[in-house]
């Protein structure tokens, strides 16, 4: 059956009887318009010798010369390596703990319960890095609480936090100390939509409370798990600035350095150079736009719908 063709007239009569509808989309709107579009127009800088003063048009062309210099850049490909490498133990080990918390969740019975946990695991997301990053150094640092437990027991201190071995896992595992409570959230609520009478018609199958969760639970929600997951692929070239901005130190830098902070190096600790810092910009904004269509398109050939 063909889709019957709204005439343009109709459409404005649908928009005008749902205009507070439209009125609320307008903060949105507004936002991503002023914060993520009208930024574009300064992509032309990494094609430019920036001059300041002078405005953009005018300032003189360079083409891609800043992209050769980025290609042989040695700190950015270390820093290039260290976020991909960082993100996807993200992904590997942070994702699933969302999906898994909000399963846990909704097998919770003990209302007060549901409510403490859920409040005592969503509230470090309001906490910013520069306070928590505080609280991991006097912690885990050499005089710290964790090591001063050690001394105790008589073995050796560890420098947990400027150690190159162990400073990737301690920006993942606090990474997700910090956020799997508030990223439950959204799947949760996909579970709370999950139709009643599949669970129903299961338990009269005989499936328990586990298989319940494997065979109805999971299935009903892969469509938003698959989004997420989506959605954290294209953004595989980004990392928390904040949080390796104030825990990376001196030793821990050649394995803590990720792009964000390597844009804020050189722009801010060397003679500015603003249309190389855009150049690494847009570079890292093509490379998470060809992971996301890449993984939509695994996506969409695996038989989930993607998020286009």
């Amino acid at each position: 059956m063909k889709p019957v063709a709204i005439s343009v007239a109709k459409k404005l009569r649908l928009m005008n009887r749902h205009r507070s509808v439209y009125l609320l989309l307008l903060p949105g709107i507004a936002f991503f318009f002023i914060f993520k579009y009208l930024p574009i127009y300064g992509i032309q800088l990494a094609f430019r010798e920036y001059r300041l003063y002078v405005p953009y048009g005018r300032m003189p062309w360079i083409g891609i010369e800043k992209f050769r210099d980025l290609v042989a850049a040695p700190d950015f490909w270390r820093a290039f390596k260290n976020t991909i490498f960082i993100s996807a133990l993200q992904i590997v080990f942070g994702f699933p703990v969302p999906v898994l918390l909000a399963v846990l969740f909704s097998e919770l019975r003990f209302i007060r319960l549901k409510r403490f946990t859920q409040t005592v695991l969503t509230f470090p997301h309001f906490l910013s890095w520069v306070i928590l990053s505080g609280i991991f150094f006097n912690l885990l640092g050499n005089t710290g609480v964790v090591n001063n437990f050690i001394s105790s027991l008589g073995l050796p201190r560890q420098n947990f936090l400027m150690n190159p071995g162990s400073f990737r896992g301690l920006l993942v595992a606090t990474s997700i100390w910090k956020e799997s409570g508030w990223g439950s959230i959204i799947y949760l609520a996909a579970i709370m939509s999950v139709d009643s009478s599949l669970y129903e018609a299961a338990e009269i199958d005989g499936a328990g409370r586990a298989q319940q969760v494997f065979h109805v639970t999971l299935p009903a929600i892969m469509g938003v798990v698959i989004v997420m997951l989506i959605l954290r692929i294209g953004n595989i070239v980004n990392y928390n600035f904040m949080q390796v901005f104030m825990m990376y130190s001196q030793p821990v830098f050649k394995v803590g350095d990720v792009i964000e902070t390597y844009i804020y190096r050189i722009t801010f600790e060397r003679p500015p150079d603003f249309s190389f810092s855009t150049a690494v910009g847009v570079f890292k904004g093509v490379i998470n736009l060809f992971m996301l269509v890449g993984a939509n398109t695994l996506a969409k050939r695996l038989g989930y719908r993607g998020i286009y």
